[in-house]
């Protein structure tokens, strides 16, 4: 009998590990976008990072069920500690990078200890004045930060010396896509396996997992560290291709629009933060070039009909069309 709820268990595991075809459509159109559009690489490289950002913060509303307003504080740590790092001197961009995620990852587990004791409105507003602390932190110590002006002066070696980061934005690109792939991978694994599974259980049911001897708030912990630490690598990443890190990478304003990042694209997806960054960055730039005063009502309209359509965001969209498709 155990020998075939093992089995069971390994089929159930190896089906949800696969690769669909729209993940796959997904990061090819991304590769892709490198020939296609090569004017508009640095357009690219944001997105990337955007979407590493929102799939950072999938890990928590789309497989655990714990709602942030304040994830742009790890965005920043992660920012601010690659930036630091290359202001002092240490300009390899790997071992920065890394140092960002690390950073952001341990003040993530810090904070979990709170988060993992409340719910609802509590943890909204909890998760949201962590993210305004650590900006008004960051705009008082100008000597560290540089506050309103933001930090400047930084430069990065070339990518294990051989990829420099260009006027053009090409070495951007291919270092945005590679570290974004990586941890998409990386996450991908995390919610397909047995912890992720746990991670399922929390968010259809909280009151019934303990009862499964799992400990809820070990799981929330864990997991709230691990979307921060890939806040904070998104962070960095943004941090070594610009050069530059602005006051506003811990703004409110930035953990908002990762959650309509999400929303957009999917929740519960993990994919879905690309897709979600693309569109929502391509169509802020397009709006506010026709309608420069009113471009976020417009904005607002597109996400409240996403919303309204119950579709699951456009991935959801795409599985029902797919659906309907192969029942005809």
């Amino acid at each position: 009998m155990s020998a075939g709820i093992a089995d069971s268990a390994y089929a159930f595991f190896a089906a949800r590990s696969r690769w669909r075809i729209d993940e796959i459509a997904i990061w090819i159109g991304a590769a892709a976008s490198y020939v296609l559009f090569p004017e508009h690489l640095l357009l690219g490289s944001q997105v990337l990072i955007a979407g590493l950002f929102a799939m950072s913060l999938d890990l928590l509303v789309g497989y655990t069920g714990i709602a942030s307003l304040g994830h742009a504080a790890f965005f920043g740590l992660g920012a601010y500690t690659a930036g630091l790092l290359a202001t002092a001197g240490w300009t390899e961009p790997v071992t920065g990078l890394l140092a960002g995620g690390a950073v952001a990852g341990v003040f993530g587990l810090l904070c979990s200890a709170i988060v993992a004791r409340v719910r609802g409105i509590a943890l909204l507003t909890v998760t949201l004045g962590i993210g305004l602390l650590l900006f008004e932190v960051a705009n008082r110590w100008t000597g560290l930060t540089g506050g309103d002006d933001g930090l400047q002066g930084m430069s990065f070696s070339p990518v294990f010396g051989v990829l420099e980061f260009d006027l053009i934005g090409r070495g951007a690109f291919i270092y945005a896509f590679a570290v974004t792939l990586i941890c998409y991978v990386l996450a991908r694994r995390l919610v397909n396996s047995p912890f992720g599974l746990q991670l399922h259980g929390i968010r259809g049911n909280l009151r019934r997992v303990p009862a499964l001897g799992i400990s809820v708030s070990n799981r929330i912990r864990a997991i709230f560290a691990i979307s921060a630490a890939f806040a904070g690598i998104a962070g960095a990443v943004l941090a070594q291709t610009t050069q530059f890190v602005a006051l506003e990478v811990l703004s409110f304003d930035r953990s908002l629009s990762a959650l309509i990042m999400v929303v957009l694209g999917g929740v519960g997806t993990l994919s879905g933060g690309v897709i979600g960054a693309a569109l929502y960055l391509i169509a802020r730039d397009r709006l506010s070039e026709l309608s420069p005063v009113y471009w976020n009502f417009w904005l607002g309209l597109i996400l409240f009909l996403v919303v309204l359509s119950g579709s699951g965001g456009v991935l959801g969209l795409v599985g029902k069309l797919r659906a309907a498709a192969s029942r005809r």
